[in-house]
């Protein structure tokens, strides 16, 4: 049984009195890649952004790592990659090494000289998502996937041991989300990286994930790929609050 790294106990948030996430007890075990699935609206992007430290709970506690959130410091543990269209001015005159060192700055600050040892950083990083032979293209010159490669990249950079990414895939074409998909498990696989992957691609998601999570306010179920998989169509459009038919994948 792996650590947990997070722990939510009744954690709730409302907006105007209206709950988004409403009483929420959920883990994040270490190695663990968790498919976080369930409709618009439904508290997906509040509970990131709980988790990123952007909102603090309304009711309830947080632990990040075995650490209160109100004491948490090490902030670098977490990665965090979003939607390509929000991350990122594509149209901005910056090559993919500047793009991957802006995940430095917190470390070394604005303005500061980097050294060999973060220029090493940001050559493993580009290497790790298998991107180095363009270390010195202009971002705005890659593909969308390729470009999403080194959004994940500039996450990685600060070594972190939970990568939260936010519907990654939104606007690559088929043959690069698989690729995608591929590159999230080497990376659970082979450097033990945790991840909590928030998608609608839900069919995909249970041959990747080791775990699926849905959320809709409440979270409706917490459990692995194929126990999902096996729930009934009555049970997911209850989940979802419209109706919804599951279709798996096979890559």
């Amino acid at each position: 049984m792996h650590d947990p790294i997070v722990t939510m106990k009744d954690v709730s948030y409302a907006y105007e009195n209206k709950h988004a996430l409403n009483k929420i007890n959920f883990t994040i075990s270490q190695g663990s890649f968790i498919g976080l699935v369930g409709p618009n609206g439904g508290g997906k992007t509040t509970l990131i952004k709980l988790l990123l430290g952007i909102l603090k709970p309304q009711h309830g506690s947080i632990e990040l790592f075995g650490v209160p959130m109100n004491k948490f410091k090490h902030w670098n543990k977490i990665g965090f990659v979003s939607q390509k269209a929000n991350a990122f001015n594509l149209g901005f005159p910056a090559s993919v090494q500047e793009v991957v060192s802006m995940g430095l700055t917190a470390k070394v600050g604005y303005l500061k000289f980097f050294t060999k040892e973060h220029r090493q950083k940001i050559e493993k990083a580009v290497a790790q998502v298998g991107m180095s032979e363009y270390l010195h293209e202009n971002i705005g010159d890659l593909s969308g996937g390729q470009q999403q490669r080194i959004f994940i990249a500039r996450a990685l950079v600060s070594d972190p041991e939970l990568l939260i990414l936010d519907e990654p895939t939104v606007g690559v074409d088929a043959e690069n989300v698989k690729k995608f998909y591929d590159l999230l498990h080497q990376l659970n696989n082979d450097s033990g990286i945790t991840l909590l992957l928030v998608t609608h691609d839900i069919g995909t998601m249970t041959h990747h994930a080791t775990d699926i999570v849905c959320l809709n306010k409440h979270l409706h179920f917490h459990g692995n790929p194929s126990e999902f998989s096996s729930l009934s169509d009555k049970d997911l459009s209850h989940f979802y609050g419209h109706p919804l038919n599951l279709v798996t994948h096979n890559h």
